[in-house]
């Protein structure tokens, strides 16, 4: 399957590309855009919300009705008091009143059917609202460990909450304020033209005309504006997020001036873009105001004469033209608004929208089973794969796990060690040859089976912001309190939770950072031991941690790892001193395997390797007490392999061993 996604380089030339080309208009495809749309806008999972929708453009349409008898039941008010007989019509008054009540204030901005179509709207928007998050949360959780390896997290999250704003917005816009305003122009034209002349429905046309390609115009023109500031806006809050992520490096190395200087510096470029934007508006309000004032002046001049002057309109007709062109003009007055929230949202959307055009380059084939794990044997057939066309990381590699046995990766940094275990897990599917689990290909069963028969302790554990139990529940959702206990009393960490302030409830902080790290490695160990897997992958699980801490998890480790079949990443040699068989990987291939006694005998890179840690070990140990415990001869020592232990370490040859 080829990889839809391109390297940094291109990334930057796209975003390059998109500032060259930022006067594009928003409107484009915009039915495309629209038909991605269409299933969260309609409420197809729920009558009653279909019935709200069919009620609120039931109440539009009568909204348009009463906004032409409000005026023309005012005219008929004035006449019944300007021409003899003067009659006392209070039944004219009441329907009038009746009809300022449904209609809200003479701008449809408060009255009742627009209260009630947007209390029904209120469910309506909500549904749109959660399947739009729902699906683009979905969407991310989908996309590989690849795209997510080179995200920004505060942009990623800026851009779901404006797309998701956008949403909720765009219908309301769209249905309920800019087509009923359209309709009230063309009822306006119509029945000027019918009740008056020509001449009024050419003003009232001319004016709305004039002002809707004033304001589509320069809208478009200002698009260029909002993007950049949209852009602007995504890079503060990608720098305030990144740096308060990174707030024990920033302490580390006493950048916290460096940080504020440049949060402040996307700041202040942030508030340019978002000045010109400001200023530009200005400038279309002023332009808007002009045409408005320009086209109420003709028509009230035109009335006014053919009152006083012709006598062809009574004192009412002018009343019903000045009222009613005032009715129109207000929501038109809002068009140009209107307007540029639906081509701001359709901006805030275009980042949304690449987002959820993103595709995954790992996907379940169609109809995949799901994998049937007999014994948890694993098979590696002649694997190869690189993260890029440049360079294979792996090349032709070739490895069983025999069900229950242990393997041991080990070599150098950038050898290919934990490309294997992604492999395993799918994160990214091989270039060539196939990953086996008792016989089945991983790329033809569902990822979710797959992963739910293995279980990984990582190096660097990152725990939820949450309780202890909830962490540990992780491994296993649906376990009851009895189980998670059971789980933390073999990972060794039952009791050291019961000394925290709330026990199992106790919050860890964010990434867990309330905690030591023996403390979260053995709460991973102790979410994998819920999990209960038929496979096991540890990645450099004590790698971080001190000597003592190390030596206190791998009993846990042990229990963990009984019967399973095991995957290890070590680069303490001494971890895996017992594995039934240790791969030496280096360049992507592997140059040795054999047992841990095989290798040393062989005199190669694995014995150099063992070598080599063994003086630094004893180097270290005069540096710091001056007694190698007669360590430091050149025959290294044999750890003792405690019996049936899958990771255990013996403790008859001295302390040193554990640093290996």
């Amino acid at each position: 399957m080829s990889c839809p996604y391109q390297n940094h380089l291109n990334v930057l030339e796209e975003k390059q590309f998109k500032i060259k080309d930022d006067n594009r208009s928003t409107f484009r495809n915009v039915f495309s855009k629209l038909r991605t749309l269409l299933p969260f806008l309609w409420p197809r999972k729920s009558f009653c919300l279909q019935v709200y929708v069919f009620i609120c453009i039931m109440a539009l349409v009568a909204g348009r009705v009463i906004n032409l008898y409000v005026p023309i039941y005012n005219k008929k008010i004035v006449d019944s008091l300007s021409i003899p007989p003067l009659y006392f019509r209070w039944d004219l008054v009441l329907i009038y009143v009746f009809f300022k009540f449904l209609q809200g204030g003479g701008t449809g901005g408060m009255g009742f059917l627009n209260n009630l179509r947007s209390f029904l709207w209120i469910k309506v928007q909500q549904y749109t609202t959660r399947e739009i998050q729902l699906e683009l949360f979905k969407h991310l959780h989908d996309l590989p460990l690849r795209w997510h390896l080179s995200r920004k997290t505060g942009e990623v999250l800026r851009v779901m909450d404006r797309g998701t704003d956008s949403i909720d917005n765009l219908l309301s816009y769209i249905l309920f304020s800019i087509t009923p305003t359209l309709v009230d122009i063309l009822v306006a034209v119509i029945y000027f033209v019918a009740q008056f002349n020509v001449w009024f429905g050419l003003i009232v046309f001319s004016t709305m005309v004039l002002y809707i390609i004033a304001t589509i115009v320069v809208t478009e023109w200002r698009t260029k504006f909002q993007r950049r500031m949209n852009l602007a806006d995504n890079e503060q809050k990608a720098r305030s997020v990144d740096s308060l992520l990174n707030y024990e490096t920033v302490k580390y190395y006493g950048a916290e001036s460096y940080e504020v200087m440049s949060y402040r510096e996307a700041i202040v470029n942030y508030q340019k873009e978002e000045f010109k934007s400001l200023l530009t508006l200005n400038m279309l309000n002023t332009i808007q105001n002009v045409i408005i004032c320009s086209g109420l002046t003709a028509g009230s001049l035109l009335a006014v004469y053919m009152v006083v002057d012709t006598n062809k309109l009574t004192v009412g007709d002018y009343v019903l033209f000045a009222s009613y062109i005032v009715q129109l003009y207000v929501p038109l007055n809002w068009f140009g608004t209107y307007y540029r929230a639906i081509q701001k949202n359709f901006v805030d959307m275009e980042n949304m929208f690449e987002l959820m055009r993103v595709e995954s380059d790992v996907c379940d084939a169609a109809g995949a089973p799901e994998l049937l794990v007999r014994r948890g044997g694993l098979e590696f057939k002649h694997v190869s794969f690189g993260y890029g066309p440049e360079r294979l990381v792996l090349s032709n590699i070739s490895f069983k796990v025999a069900p229950g046995t242990t393997v041991a990766l080990v070599g150098p940094s950038g050898a290919g060690k934990s490309t294997i275990m992604r492999l395993l897990f799918r994160f990214y599917d091989v270039n060539e040859g196939a990953v086996l689990v008792d016989g089945q290909d991983v790329r033809t069963v569902t990822q979710a089976s797959l992963r739910a028969n293995i279980g990984v302790v990582p190096q660097d554990t990152v725990l939820f912001n949450n309780t202890v139990r909830y962490n540990i529940q992780y491994g296993r959702l649906e376990a009851l309190s009895a189980d998670i206990i059971s789980a933390a009393k073999n990972a060794d960490i039952h009791d050291r939770i019961l000394t925290f302030p709330d026990a199992y409830d106790t919050q860890v902080g964010e990434r867990g950072l309330r905690l030591s790290g023996g403390e979260k490695q053995r709460i991973a160990i102790a979410r994998t031991i819920l999990k209960d897997p038929a496979i096991v992958l540890l990645d450099e699980a004590t790698s971080a941690l001190d000597t003592n801490t190390e030596r206190n998890i791998q009993s846990a480790l042990a229990r963990v790892c009984a019967n399973r079949t095991t995957l290890i990443i070590a680069h303490r040699l001494s971890t895996i001193i017992h594995a039934d068989e240790i791969l030496v990987l280096k360049e992507g291939e592997i140059i040795e395997r054999g047992n841990h006694e095989a290798l040393l005998a062989q005199g190669g890179f694995y014995a150099s390797m063992w070598q080599q840690q063994l003086e630094n070990r004893n180097g270290n140990g005069n540096n710091n007490n001056n007694d190698n415990n007669a360590e430091g001869n050149n025959n290294p020592p044999r750890p003792q392999v405690n019996g049936g232990s899958a990771f255990g370490h013996g403790h008859g040859h001295g302390h040193g061993h554990g640093h290996l």
